[in-house]
């Protein structure tokens, strides 16, 4: 019963042991390929975050990317070659590929309502 309370005022205790369970894995991972992680995991922070109430959505991303990472550590593949010419790109297609709404389209709906409710006031 204490463990239903608290995951109501904290969330999932899953989740919580899920990403921990993500971050040792990423932790684990050998230079170079542990550093390019962690670079794309804090940029995923900043601009992939999900935000549709599902955390398994973004448990599954992350560890989908260990295992791509670890894969890539198994094989010593370059980071250049899993990523391409442009990290960003590659950043912001890996994480489309998940379902949900991201930080930024909560935030582009919030800009459009705000501005088209300005609009309809302008017209009284």
């Amino acid at each position: 019963m204490a463990a239903k309370w608290i995951e109501f005022l904290t969330g999932s205790l899953d989740d919580k042991k899920a990403y921990r369970q993500y971050k040792a894995r990423i932790a684990a991972l050998p230079e170079p390929y542990k550093k390019a992680a962690m670079a794309f995991e804090r940029y995923f922070m900043y601009n992939g975050g999900i935000t549709d109430g599902d955390p398994a959505v973004m448990i599954t991303m992350l560890n989908d990317f260990a295992d791509l990472w670890e894969r890539a550590a198994a094989d010593q593949t370059p980071v250049n070659e899993i990523v391409g010419d442009d990290p960003v790109e590659f950043a912001e297609v890996f994480a489309a590929a998940y379902a949900g709404k991201r930080w930024i389209d909560k935030e582009r709906t919030r800009l459009t309502d705000t501005i088209r409710s300005l609009d309809s006031k302008d017209d009284r």
